[in-house]
């Protein structure tokens, strides 16, 4: 089958996310000591009130990547508001390495939640929030991003989902199947909850972010992921956070984007189980 055919596919099939069949946990290991989770303590929960969660990670000490419609009620459709946002860094069975509250978020501004262009919702769909204070801690390292991963490439998963909530597991023996128009199809075994989970390619011993995760979709009885690419979604939030600084001025910190000829700089490592 071809890969152009194969996304035909999984946009039909993507009509909402409850819709979704269970995708399997195979090859998932969950990271529940300090020991086992070492490295991955910067992938935290984001809890929306108390009804709702999804996985962020940080690329900067005061800033986190997710999914855009992590940031909506799916029943109003609303986007919810900053200060029913909490950021849980590193959190594992009733703690937290840290606890954040949300100065503001940003959605990609082309990211529409009731979209009926469903392939321009996955490529879109993307969201930086600005927590309210910075993490500094030598043990929370925020993660470097890369913006070309190659059909092909080995990639994994650090994530939280509705069953496995106190936790973090990882997934990574997963891979790209494709690239098509902004979105990253993936074999990566993804659940409710991932949504926003960091896609890390592990190049030179060293974890980079390369998409997050948009979706979940089964194709023949197969379970694939939908992640969203980073390299111009990216790019355009950064603008809006540079040109909205909101209520204190200060300079916006550096995200290092990592190109396919330079290294990461985390401790984390796709240890194998």
């Amino acid at each position: 089958m071809k890969f152009a055919k194969l996304f035909s596919i999984l946009l039909a099939v993507f009509a909402a996310f409850a819709s979704f069949a269970q995708a399997g946990d195979s090859g998932l290991r969950s990271l529940i000591t300090g020991d086992d989770g070492r490295g991955w303590e910067a992938v935290g929960r984001l809890n929306f009130g108390t009804s709702s969660f999804c996985t962020g990670a940080m690329i900067a000490d005061n800033l986190v990547l997710t999914a855009g419609h992590c940031l909506f009620n799916h029943e109003t459709g609303q986007q919810i508001a900053d200060g029913d946002i909490e950021f849980l860094a590193g959190w594992r069975s009733g703690r937290a390495s840290a606890y954040r509250g949300v100065r503001r978020v940003i959605v990609h501004p082309s990211y529409q939640f009731s979209d009926d262009n469903l392939q321009r919702r996955v490529r879109y769909d993307l969201a930086l929030i600005e927590l309210d204070r910075p993490i500094i801690s030598n043990s929370i390292q925020p993660f470097s991003t890369y913006s070309q991963p190659a059909k092909g490439a080995n990639v994994g998963v650090v994530s939280y989902a509705h069953d496995r909530a106190e936790s973090q597991s990882l997934q990574e023996e997963c891979n790209i199947l494709a690239r098509q128009s902004g979105t990253l199809i993936l074999s990566c075994s993804v659940d409710f909850g991932s949504s926003g989970a960091p896609v890390f390619t592990f190049e030179n011993g060293q974890a980079q972010i390369v998409s997050v995760v948009s979706a979940k979709a089964m194709v023949r009885d197969i379970p694939v992921s939908l992640g969203t690419s980073l390299e111009q979604p990216l790019a355009d939030m950064m603008a809006v956070l540079a040109a909205s600084d909101g209520v204190f001025s200060r300079p916006i910190p550096a995200v290092r984007v990592i190109s396919s000829n330079a290294d990461g700089a985390t401790g984390a490592k796709f240890l194998r189980p």
